[in-house]
């Protein structure tokens, strides 16, 4: 039997497992990425190792988060991530440089190669050929410390592409019906993998856009092979050297196919307030307010030359603010170069800084009520900023003709397509990435007063009597866990302070009630804990005294988060026993250890007399783990053994 790509990679990094759908593996990371959200406590973490220098072949830490400096507290930590990069062997991306999924692809993705990333988007990379994955910042520290990264080896799932793009369609329109086809749900513990004759016909930054949002599938990672359209990018960058062909074998198995013929696509929005809420743009006659263009889904340089070029010698709509990010200073620089800026700036957009910005909730935030059309990634209800506004996400090419026009508009209504190719060579300069330092055991890593120490879980005992702190539906995202945005993304390395904000959506009185309570449980619906790789929306929660949390389904990496920080994951036997409890029941487990080793646990709720079965799917590393406390404390302690 022939390999697909995915299992050619990680067989070629496989440390620990076998390529068995379903069991544990682990394979060994080449590449780690963070970004200043999630480094700061990444980093903190790292340090509690105790190891002196990352043992990865490339560690970048990235600030593209938290750029807005409204105090010190942004500031400091920029200083501490520079600082603590130095000291261990980490490359600095500074602020300004651009988004890290950008930046990365064009700098260092490697075909081949696996990245760990403690950002969602991670994925991004795959549209280079690498094996890239989301996870949370303590798996990114334990893989900085040269540990293997532990994952449940998942389906692969063949998505065939036919055919090619008509004028007007583009790579955002492929993943958004992907969505339509398969939901938020849909990718679960799979690997979205694409082939077929239209792949050719796609540009790395047009897969990047695909793998991207491969994340709100709910996907492991997705992946394109590595072939003359990875060769032809490396080459404009510099890079060749990295290239390596890379494809499935003729004869490779997969799980599952999914055929798309890129020829019948037509250009797609996802709606309010989802991202497989799916309709033709052709359908929706929508008067918007803003349109956002950027976000590592779509800021490359082809993206903002189109828009560019859509928009020159025009004027915005008087009733539209547009707003426009560069993924980064190379894309920004190049525009500066040709012309395309000022094409930009005299159509009336406002030039934001090489950031995630408006897409994490950091500024531009929409007016009360407001229609915002965005070619980002996420539109979960007050991720914007506003929670009434109404945000569609779109390709920059409907994004720029909306922007004209002042209502949801179909790009082929504007004329002759305007064919945008890959350069022949980008403007390559890493002059803003600064590598780690030559001595450093002269680095003093410097530590603002709001950057706390890591809180740490409490080894499992054996039986639990505890209130249900809060009970939440299906779909539960890490933005309503723990929300983002100016006020809140300042605290990420500030536990304490930033737990105050825990569900803050949902329940204001969340917080003040899970400490009064001291220990608790969370119970939820659906696929819980999706979208964002936020390891706060776990330690937050830790923090205030959750214990277990009961779902119907997680997503896949809060699952992890919650394993890492000494949080107990229960899925319901029966989902339809979700109905047995309600906020503020007691429930009490009872030879809790034994029942993880059988993975059948049994919960009786004492207000109601019920007895409710739940399954623990857990492997033996991960309740090991559990039991531990959480992953630091194991960690610490297998390197101390």
């Amino acid at each position: 039997m022939g390999l697909n790509l995915t299992q050619k990679i990680i067989r070629a990094h496989l440390v620990s497992g076998e390529m068995i759908t379903g069991t544990e593996i682990g394979i060994k990371i080449d590449q780690t990425l963070t970004q200043d959200a999630t480094g700061t406590m990444a980093y903190l973490q790292f340090e509690a190792m105790g190891i002196p220098k990352v043992k990865t072949d490339l560690s970048v830490s990235y600030v593209d988060h938290n750029t807005l400096q409204s105090d010190f507290r942004n500031a400091d930590d920029h200083v501490f991530l520079q600082t603590v990069a130095a000291k261990h062997g980490i490359c600095f991306s500074r602020p300004g440089n651009g988004i890290c999924h950008q930046v990365h692809l064009e700098r260092f993705g490697k075909p081949g190669a696996t990245l760990l990333g403690s950002d969602s988007h991670t994925p991004t990379g795959g549209g280079i050929g690498a094996l890239a994955i989301g996870a949370g910042g303590l798996d990114v520290a334990v893989a900085m410390a040269g540990q293997p990264f532990y994952l449940t080896m998942p389906k692969v799932v063949r998505v065939e592409l036919k055919n090619s793009l008509k004028p007007w369609v583009s790579a955002k329109d492929v993943i958004l019906h992907l969505l339509s086809l398969l939901s938020v749900k849909g990718g679960l513990n799979r690997i979205m993998e694409y082939s077929g004759e239209g792949v050719k016909t796609l540009t790395v930054p047009e897969r990047a856009t695909i793998t991207n949002m491969g994340a709100e599938l709910g996907a492991t990672t997705s992946i394109f092979p590595s072939d003359e359209q990875t060769r032809l990018f490396l080459h404009a960058q510099g890079r060749e050297k990295d290239y390596v062909p890379l494809t499935a074998d003729d004869n490779a198995i997969y799980d599952e196919t999914i055929v798309i013929d890129l020829a019948k696509l037509e250009p797609l929005a996802a709606c309010p307030h989802s991202p497989d809420n799916i309709k033709k743009v052709q359908d929706l006659d929508i008067k918007v307010n803003q349109v956002a263009i950027g976000s590592c889904t779509n800021s490359s340089f082809i993206d903002m030359k189109r828009v560019a070029e859509i928009l020159k010698g025009k004027t915005v709509h008087p009733d539209v603010s547009l707003v426009i990010s560069c993924g980064s200073k190379q894309v920004l620089a190049m525009l500066a170069r040709d012309g395309a800026l000022t094409d930009l700036i005299t159509a009336g957009a406002r030039i934001l800084e090489s950031a995630c910005g408006p897409c994490i909730g950091m500024g531009q935030a929409p007016k009360s009520g407001a229609v915002s059309v965005r070619t980002f990634n996420r539109n979960f209800e007050g991720r914007s900023g506003t929670k009434d506004a109404k945000v569609y996400l779109v390709s920059p090419e409907t994004a720029a003709a909306t922007a004209l026009t002042g209502k949801l508009t179909d790009p082929r209504t504007l004329g002759e397509f305007i064919p945008i190719g890959l350069p022949e060579k980008y403007l390559a300069d890493d002059n803003m990435i600064i590598p780690p330092a030559n001595e450093p055991e002269k680095v003093e890593v410097l530590r603002g007063p709001n950057i706390k120490p890591v809180p740490l879980g409490e080894p499992l005992p054996e039986s639990f009597s505890l209130p249900v702190s809060i009970k939440v539906g299906d779909n539960i995202t890490t933005d309503h866990i723990m929300p983002a945005g100016a006020k809140v993304l300042p605290l990420r390395s500030n536990i304490p302070a930033i737990s105050e904000f825990v569900f803050a959506a949902l329940d204001a009185n969340f917080a003040k009630r899970a400490k009064e309570l001291g220990r608790s449980i969370i119970v939820g619906g659906q696929n819980y804990g999706q979208g964002s790789s936020r390891e706060h929306a776990a330690l937050a929660p830790m923090y205030l005294g959750v214990k277990i949390v009961i779902a119907q389904s997680f997503a896949r990496i809060h699952k992890a988060n919650l394993i890492n920080f000494g949080i107990l994951p229960l899925e319901f036997a029966n989902i339809t026993d979700y109905e047995l409890i309600a906020a503020g029941d007691v429930l009490q487990i009872s030879d809790l250890k034994n029942a993880l080793t059988s993975g059948e646990v049994l919960a009786l709720n004492t207000n109601k007399g019920a007895t409710i079965k739940l399954v623990a799917s857990l492997t033996p590393r991960q309740i090991a783990i559990i039991k531990a406390g959480g992953l630091l404390a194991f960690s610490k302690a297998q390197a101390l053994s």
